[in-house]
């Protein structure tokens, strides 16, 4: 009976440090079309979420994938959503941009030199690998 009551008071604080834990929730955001709206919306997208659960207290990982032409989206000299860009840099590390290197490549194959990206943009080798392995680790993927 003893030994019950001790493991049980063990227990105890374990059950108030996880009922007082922050949830951790990982989203992905696609974008492969070279559309100022469909970034305007995944852009939306992660804005909302983020103000979603920071107000339920809760954090957020936000990762925006481009890859094919919305890696349009990431190009310093073509990005029409450039000064948005600059506003989620400065108001929300949450969020991170991803450019797909495989779209990046065949870019600088067909212009003849590497197109310039956004300083916060992250190269990753594959955006549709990218993606997998997030699922594959639990991240949520949408494409809005």
């Amino acid at each position: 009976m003893l030994r019950t009551f001790c493991i049980g008071l063990l227990l105890v604080p374990l059950a108030f440090a996880q009922a007082g834990a922050v949830e951790k929730h990982k989203l992905a955001l696609q974008i492969s079309d070279n559309d100022a709206a469909k970034m305007n919306a995944v852009l939306n997208v992660a804005a909302n979420v983020s103000k979603y659960y920071s107000d339920k207290g809760d954090e957020i990982e936000i990762e925006i994938v481009a890859f094919n032409a919305g890696l349009h989206m990431l190009r310093d000299d073509t990005s029409p959503v450039k000064p948005r860009l600059k506003s989620f840099k400065q108001s929300m590390p949450n969020v991170s941009f991803m450019a797909c290197e495989n779209t990046l490549e065949a870019m600088t194959r067909s212009e003849g030199k590497e197109p310039p990206l956004v300083e916060n943009a992250e190269r990753v080798k594959a955006g549709v690998v990218t993606l997998i392995e997030l699922s594959e680790k639990g991240w949520t993927i949408v494409r809005p």
